[in-house]
């Protein structure tokens, strides 16, 4: 990749917090993309764990610091930091490109870093050197306002920004195999088999219909952690690329039935 070429989009699944401990196959996968990218000037994120109600929010702290937004998991885990730099300034222009896109924003200068950021963000960028802005799911949402969300974004591509959506296209916690004894069930396959099909064909118009899928209902009983998907597919759709087929960076599952399918979108 040189310099005129722009970044990629990335969706990483973020799994169950125990990844920051043990990343197992997934973690070498995302670490191996991490070496592999060029020098990067930010990354922007957008996470399953940051919902806020009316418009896209940026956080824009020089210092966010990190939540240890779950419970219940052992102590080492709540000792871990991940002290990566914010940016007010890639908050602010990240706030104009979609301004200019007709999208409401608003900067948060205390929201600190959620899990679903700094887990794969450990892995991808360990030294926690590179300044890391976070990007809210609004609400309400649709499919289409977070792929417009990331079509107003995908300039920064161009301008060393790392775009990073990270949630997890099968996510039901009541359906989990907390001994990870078996595999995945056909309804989680299923579903996962139908959002690949698309991604293959870029078809973004398609993918928005998920609800209609087979195995939706099992595998998103809420949207939170496919949402951020748009927004990496929406940050890769420019009229002066050519559109190639996404790279799966990773192909697993975790507990049973969460799915671990990261993917990189060039």
């Amino acid at each position: 990749m040189d310099a005129s070429t722009p970044l990629p989009s990335l969706f990483l699944a973020h799994g169950s917090p125990m990844l920051a401990l043990d990343g197992g196959a997934w973690g070498q996968a995302v670490s191996d993309l991490g070496r592999t990218l060029p020098p990067l000037r930010a990354i922007l994120v957008c996470s399953a764990h940051w919902e806020a109600a009316g418009p896209f929010r940026f956080s824009s702290a020089g210092r966010p610091g990190v939540m240890h937004d779950f419970g219940g998991f052992p102590e080492a885990l709540y000792a871990l930091d991940y002290p990566a730099p914010g940016s007010p300034d890639l908050a602010r222009e990240a706030a104009s490109l979609l301004q200019a896109a007709g999208l409401e924003t608003q900067l948060d200068p205390q929201r600190p870093l959620d899990h679903g950021a700094w887990v794969p963000l450990r892995y991808l960028a360990p030294e926690a050197a590179l300044p890391v802005v976070q990007l809210s799911l609004p609400r309400p949402r649709t499919p289409e306002r977070l792929l417009a969300a990331g079509r107003a974004l995908a300039p920064l591509r161009e301008r060393g920004v790392l775009i990073l959506g990270s949630g997890g296209v099968v996510h039901n916690l009541r359906h989990l195999d907390w001994q990870d004894a078996s595999g995945p069930e056909s309804w989680a396959k299923d579903f996962q088999s139908w959002v690949d099909a698309r991604l293959v064909t870029r078809d973004a118009g398609a993918l928005a219909k998920w609800r209609s899928a087979p195995g939706a209902v099992e595998s998103v009983p809420t949207s939170e952690h496919l949402d951020p998907l748009f927004v990496a597919l929406g940050a890769s759709q420019s009229a002066a690329e050519k559109q190639a087929a996404p790279g799966k960076l990773f192909d697993g599952w975790q507990l049973g039935n969460l799915s671990l399918a990261s993917y990189r979108f060039d």
